[in-house]
């Protein structure tokens, strides 16, 4: 059986059932096949997610040479959103990115695409592979997010903002001052966050 086929088909059960409903018996049903047929491309679990993992970073598409001439800021920027954009539309795939380090292929060509833009433009190597880890982190946790508020979480966002305004002014006086943007808008959290890191990364490069 191709191994093509497994590895969609493995994402498609994960994005229709969630990341734990993903087992070797239930992805050999859903293909018709035994799990020994499985075996003989997966020693286990982790191997099979290791696979549908970085199916998802082949996603993410970005151009290295681009991202070179476009100046580091910009160039994070484009990756977070590009990558925040994948993994959103993505709900719950996004989630199996959890539960270990991306190291296929598809993975290590965006980290090397993302450090190289680092590094050329004058961080130290320890700051750099730091700053891209926290950069992956930061865009992992709003999209799982994301995918936990079904979408963006809009209905949600109507009533929490209904409860921010109808507080106790006596109680929480500082709540009722920003209850008017209150809650913020996930993607408007993911950008201003995102800028906050960015401007601690200019700060650092300029102190090494």
């Amino acid at each position: 059986m191709p191994l093509e086929r497994i590895v969609a088909t493995a994402l498609r059960i994960v994005e229709e059932e969630g990341s734990d409903a993903l087992s070797m018996r239930t992805l050999a049903q859903r293909l018709g096949s035994g799990t020994a047929t499985l075996y003989r491309h997966f020693d286990n679990r982790a191997a099979l997610v290791a696979h549908v993992v970085d199916r998802m970073f082949g996603i993410v598409e970005l151009n290295g040479d681009e991202l070179l001439t476009m100046g580091w800021e910009r160039a994070l920027r484009t990756v977070a959103h590009t990558m925040f954009g994948a993994l959103a539309r993505h709900s719950n795939a996004a989630r199996l990115l959890v539960e270990q380090i991306p190291m296929g292929p598809n993975a290590m060509a965006l980290r090397e695409r993302c450090v190289a833009v680092l590094l050329d433009s004058g961080f130290p190597p320890r700051v750099a592979a730091y700053a891209y880890a926290t950069l992956a982190r930061y865009v992992l946790g709003f999209a799982v997010q994301v995918t936990g508020q079904g979408g963006a979480g809009r209905s949600d966002d109507a009533e929490s903002a209904a409860v921010f305004q109808s507080v106790d002014p006596d109680l929480f006086p500082a709540t009722v001052t920003v209850a008017g943007v209150m809650p913020v808008p996930i993607e408007d959290e993911f950008s201003f966050g995102l800028e906050l890191l960015i401007s601690g990364l200019a700060r650092l490069r300029d102190e090494a």
